[in-house]
Order: C-alpha cells, then sequence, then structure tokens
C-alpha cells in the first residue's frame, strides 16, 4: 500500500513515499488501546449531588403571582382567540370599503353628499327634544338613500318592518305584564283594608 504523507510547505514540491506496514502484523504484537484508556480523552471521576437553591423572596413573589394571575391570563388568551377572527373579518371589510372608495362606481359620491346633506338637514330641523335629533337625520337619510337605491331600501324595509313588529309586539307583553301584576296588587291590597 502506498501512502503520500504530509510535509511542510518548503518540502510541498518533494514527494516522499511512505511505505505503510499490514495491519495483521501490528494487532498481534500489540494490544489496542479503548478510548478511555488514552490518556487524551481521560478525564477525573467526579462525585457531584444537584443541590436545588432555594428561592429567594423575588423568586417566590413572582411564583404567587404567575399562580394569582394565571385565570386572567387564562381568560385573555380566550377572549383573543374569539376576538381575533371577528377584528380579521373587520380588518377585511375595511380593505374591501377602502378599494371601493378608491374605484367607486359611476355617481357615487354626488349621492353620498346627497344623502349626507339630507342627514345634516335633519340635524338642523331636529331641534329641541333629543329624540327628534336621533329620528330626523336617520329618517332624512333613509329617504334620500331610497330614491337612489329603492331595490336595497325595499329590503330594509322588510327587515326593519319585522324587527320593529316584533319590538312593538315585545315592548306590548311587558307593558300588559306589568299592567296585570299592578292590578293584581291594587286589589289584593283592598281587600287587606276590609
Amino acid at each position: 500500500v502506498l501512502r503520500l504523507g504530509a510535509t511542510p510547505v518548503s518540502l510541498s514540491l518533494l514527494s516522499i513515499q511512505v511505505y505503510a506496514s499490514s495491519s495483521e502484523k501490528e494487532t498481534a504484537k500489540k494490544e489496542l488501546l479503548k478510548i478511555d484508556e488514552l490518556s487524551l480523552y481521560s478525564s477525573p471521576a467526579r462525585e457531584t449531588k444537584y443541590v436545588e437553591n432555594p428561592q429567594t423572596q423575588l423568586e417566590e413573589g413572582v411564583s404567587h403571582l404567575r399562580h394569582a394571575m394565571e385565570p386572567y391570563t387564562a381568560w385573555c388568551q380566550d377572549l383573543y382567540a374569539k376576538a381575533k377572527p371577528q377584528l380579521e373579518k373587520a380588518v377585511e371589510r375595511g380593505r374591501e370599503g377602502f378599494e371601493f372608495l378608491q374605484n367607486p362606481p359611476d355617481g357615487f359620491y354626488p349621492r353620498l353628499g346627497v344623502i349626507g346633506f339630507a342627514g345634516i338637514l335633519g340635524l338642523f330641523l331636529a331641534r329641541g327634544s333629543k329624540i327628534k335629533k336621533l329620528v330626523y337625520p336617520a329618517g332624512f337619510m333613509g329617504i334620500g338613500a331610497s330614491m337612489y337605491y329603492p331595490q336595497q331600501a325595499v329590503a330594509v324595509a322588510k327587515v326593519a318592518g319585522t324587527q320593529l313588529y316584533d319590538w312593538s309586539l315585545q315592548g306590548y307583553i311587558a307593558v300588559e305584564s306589568l299592567w296585570k301584576d299592578n292590578a293584581k296588587k291594587k286589589k289584593s291590597g283592598k281587600k287587606d283594608d276590609k
């Protein structure tokens, strides 16, 4: 077997042939050493014991604070997990609205101006009570929007009509139950006086 030996840089131009002896003859003469027996790899035997440091007051305080705050952090994480999809939807709607306003359909801004002016006119005419200040601008804006968007106005009116009917029915039932309760109390109060 022919092997090349490593030499200094100055002798790099000179190549020397090195003949390796057969491995069978050497292994018989010398016993092989284990890695642990080599002095390079030996390490002194250590007897170590793990001793846990006692907790300081600061560490105890932080531990107590973490245990006390654990339900609140779990609540916040749960709230975040529930609110994240809704916030993502709101951001997406905002982006869609921004894109719509960047490229609006023809005549959008004049219509928006008329509807907004109707709302301002409603605020101007609604002097007096707070109910007028809520009803007049919303009503005038609804009338202005229904002039430009009649199909959507009909759909909104149907939904709003059923909602108003449901609310009025619930209010009627609540007033009726209060009226009956008051009538029973008055009758029972008159019987006790006799």
